[in-house]
């Protein structure tokens, strides 16, 4: 076994993991509320959310009532 061989390695090892911890740092700090107007694929995505929902609502009372 080469104890600089491992060494090494580990030291780069470690070298990545501080760089993947920064990072996810940054992300977790760049958090918050979005300003401005959603975009389009967003706005549809949402519209076709409702509108499923609105359906099973109305599909579900239909059958109670019947």
């Amino acid at each position: 076994m080469d104890v600089l061989k491992i060494l090494a390695e580990l030291r780069q090892e470690r070298e990545q993991i501080e760089e993947a911890i920064l990072s996810l740092e940054r992300l977790a700090r760049g958090r918050g509320r979005r300003r401005g107007r959603p975009p389009a694929w967003m706005v549809e995505a949402r519209k076709r959310l409702r509108q499923s929902g609105k359906r099973s609502k109305s599909e579900s009372s239909a059958k109670a009532a019947a």
